[in-house]
């Protein structure tokens, strides 16, 4: 089910509506069952993977916990491996195959890999990666095995953050389906304002750039320069207004229940290094792979080309994850060569900026860097949204070919409302980021708040285009 969907704008409502009539002893099984006719609307069948992951890792954290020496950790990969083996089937065995396939015909090796007919199932990516943390934490004791197995099911299935996530810990969910929540307004508001917020951003802004980024990119050799880099550019809103979007309304549809996500953006594109925007685009995907991949691998406590490779790594299997293709995987490659050569030229980018002085200019300094920060982030996007690896070379080359203005002839219009539209939420997120403007204070200004409705309502409804576009990282 789409939370841009007709069917959505019913099931909300309703679920939420009967969540705070019912006992609060019943609450838990009807959110469960309510997670499921939810996530039955996209491929009913797959929901079998579903309960097949949760009954394998609700067992696992059991076998940890009461296991001793080896043994748990002999439950704990058993686990991952379950986890690791449905992904890699549903997502990962075509590329592989065909990966081994041309790599055989280089070789003149005549050897091939049948591919599978396979759909990859809505969000799995999301729900094993959650899966993964309960069993990880279990096993490192900073969360109790859950012995409720309804309970574990509706931590790995509760609808606002199945599909796309939050990727959620644990210790921050499950104890949250044991309290009881009040019908609270003001709690209320505030979610249904960041709903709005989300809904926003995705139909206005989102939806309207992907009428242009999928134009120019589905068809790049009509295109060069101009063209290419405002596709380019409009895809970096595109994705961040897509996926914190849905992000926005996940946590708000939680918080009207009464439950508390994490947040996953925080104006990643107002940060002055890649570094800073890894801490705020994707945050519990970003903390995730930094808990138990980056850690594991040892982290920044080994020598430094030790700590190069453990930060490169990282970058290039969160590449992998996002999608079973090379695109994705140089994506990841690029992301995790900026953050080592941005270490690695640390104390020379300081001299420079001395030299020229431009340290004493704050505001000089700041902007600069967020352009630059900005410029390499859209540069590796390219790769992120482009059909082909080859597309993506072909757009780098000729970014900067010219001054074609052939996207201008048929999306004058959505340019100009992608513009301003971009420009409000920039605006309110400098705002916001600066602690001038929060979603609570609306409460206390109700003028201020009814043009801040009115604003978002009529921005939907003249501006948007209504098309229930499926979210990006729904493919993951």
């Amino acid at each position: 089910m789409l939370f841009n969907s007709l069917s959505f704008a019913f099931f909300f409502p309703i679920v939420t509506v009967l969540y705070f009539i019912l006992p609060h002893n019943l609450r838990w099984v009807f959110l469960l069952v309510a997670s499921s006719v939810f996530y039955v609307f996209f491929i009913p069948k797959y929901i079998l993977i579903l309960f097949f992951l949760i009954i394998v890792d609700y067992s696992a954290g059991i076998l940890i916990e009461n296991a001793r020496g080896r043994k748990r950790k002999f439950f704990l990969i058993l686990s991952i491996i379950a986890n690791c083996l449905i992904l890699f089937a549903f997502k990962y065995f075509n590329f592989f195959a065909d990966s081994v396939g041309n790599l055989a015909k280089l070789i003149h090796w005549n050897y091939s890999l049948e591919t599978l007919s396979l759909i990859l199932p809505i969000g799995l990516s999301f729900h094993t990666f959650q899966s993964m943390a309960y069993t990880i934490e279990v096993y490192r004791g900073k969360q109790k095995s859950e012995r409720n197995i309804g309970i574990y099911s509706l931590y790995v299935m509760f609808y606002p953050q199945l599909v796309a996530g939050p990727i959620e810990r644990p210790q921050n969910l499950i104890h949250q389906f044991y309290e009881k929540h009040y019908f609270e307004y003001k709690r209320i508001t505030e979610g249904l304002k960041l709903m709005l917020w989300g809904l926003f951003k995705k139909i206005v802004i989102a939806d309207r750039a992907a009428l242009i980024v999928d134009q120019v990119y589905n068809n790049v050799y009509d295109y060069q320069g101009l063209s290419l880099i405002i596709a380019t550019v409009l895809f970096a809103f595109q994705i961040y207004c897509d996926f914190s979007g849905y992000s926005d309304i996940a946590i708000g549809s939680a918080q009207v229940m009464g439950f508390k996500l994490m947040k996953n953006f925080n104006q990643p594109y107002l940060s002055k290094s890649i570094s800073e925007f890894w801490h705020r685009w994707h945050i519990s995907l970003s903390t995730w792979f930094r808990d138990y991949l980056y850690i594991a691998l040892g982290g920044s406590r080994v020598s430094r080309p030790h700590w190069y490779f453990n930060l490169f790594i990282t970058f290039l299997v969160s590449g992998l994850w996002h999608g079973a293709n090379w695109t994705f995987v140089i994506w990841g490659a690029l992301n995790g060569f900026y953050i080592v050569f941005s270490v690695w030229t640390k104390k020379l980018r300081e001299k420079i900026l001395n030299l020229f002085r431009i340290a004493q200019i704050p505001v000089a300094l700041n902007s600069l860097r967020i352009i630059v920060t900005f410029s390499l982030t859209c540069i590796a996007w390219v790769f992120f949204r482009a059909n082909s690896v080859k597309d993506a070379f072909y757009i780098l080359v000729n970014i900067f070919g010219g001054f074609s203005y052939a996207i201008f002839t048929n999306f004058k219009f959505d340019i100009l409302v992608v513009f301003f539209a971009v420009f409000f939420i920039e605006v309110t997120d400098y705002l916001r980021r600066n602690k001038k403007l929060e979603f609570s204070y609306l409460n206390k200004y109700p003028g201020l708040r009814w043009i801040f409705y009115y604003i978002l309502i009529f921005g939907i409804l003249l501006f948007g285009e209504i098309s229930r576009k499926p979210f990006i990282y729904f493919q993951f």
